[in-house]
């Protein structure tokens, strides 16, 4: 139906497609709709405020804040290491990890100003990677100060190890980088095709359920292989771990060679 509005509207362009007789014929019927000098200063001002906050980023910011303090709880629930935090730790890291994502994602996203609309497509990928990078590494960032626990391939605990947390943080970086590109790098070649389709041009409103149900088909497949990335129990060599946790190591198990730990998720 004309009436219709796409849900990713370009307010520079018509609303209908310019391609068409029809399409055009809605533009100007809009346009010189004799109904438009009755309407008050207050309905002007109120459609200059729409294309005014459509063109800031007030709703940008608030939804990716919404975002990232999800990600920051899947962070901290997923987080590797049994010591809690306390309020005002949790607080820091919270603060921390939201805004230097949202930061990051605002300021990435904004240079699909500046891109080819293919190009423009992958720059919400690099915000997501980006975000990544620092959202998860600030909401653990008590690992990185005071370690994780390190233990033989039994499971007894040999003590904390901040180089092991490193390790364990990077790894679930790189999976969480790699989960998120197959649904943000596949969709946009795809609806970058069927947007040039007159399927999409007839019925625009499909666009997003189309780009939603590809995104969630690849999360399924990519969710479960890239978190099998890496082993769940992780390890690395006792010489990488810090000076004095060698030497404790050495002391009471000299045979050992590797140490294992909960990377988390």
């Amino acid at each position: 139906m004309s009436g219709e509005l796409p849900p990713n509207i370009n307010i520079k362009e018509p609303r209908w497609d310019q391609s068409t007789f029809i399409g055009r014929a809605n533009h100007f019927f809009t346009v010189t709709d004799p109904r438009n000098i009755l309407l008050t200063n207050e309905q002007l001002e109120s459609a200059r405020k729409i294309v005014h906050d459509y063109r800031t980023t007030p709703a940008v910011l608030f939804w990716q804040w919404i975002n990232q303090s999800f990600n920051a709880v899947v962070n901290y629930t997923n987080r590797s290491g049994d010591a809690p935090l306390t309020v005002n730790e949790l607080g820091t890291a919270y603060v921390s990890a939201t805004t230097g994502a949202v930061a990051t994602a605002l300021g990435l996203n904004a240079l699909t100003k500046h891109v080819s609309p293919l190009i423009g497509r992958f720059v919400p990928f690099a915000a997501v990677a980006a975000a990544n990078c620092i959202n998860i590494p600030l909401m653990r960032q008590r690992e990185l100060k005071v370690g994780i626990p390190v233990t033989d391939e039994n499971g007894n605990r040999l003590g904390e190890s901040a180089n092991a947390a490193k390790q364990a943080i990077t790894q679930v970086v790189v999976s969480r980088i790699l989960m998120a590109a197959p649904g943000m790098a596949i969709p946009p070649f795809i609806m970058n095709t069927l947007e040039k389709k007159a399927f999409l041009k007839r019925f625009p409103w499909m666009s997003a359920p189309i780009q939603v149900g590809l995104v969630g088909f690849c999360l399924v497949f990519a969710t479960p292989l890239c978190c099998a990335l890496f082993p769940q129990k992780s390890s690395m060599s006792v010489t990488s771990l810090e000076a004095e946790l060698q030497a404790k190591i050495q002391e009471s198990h000299p045979e050992l060679r590797r140490v294992y730990f909960n990377k988390g998720l």
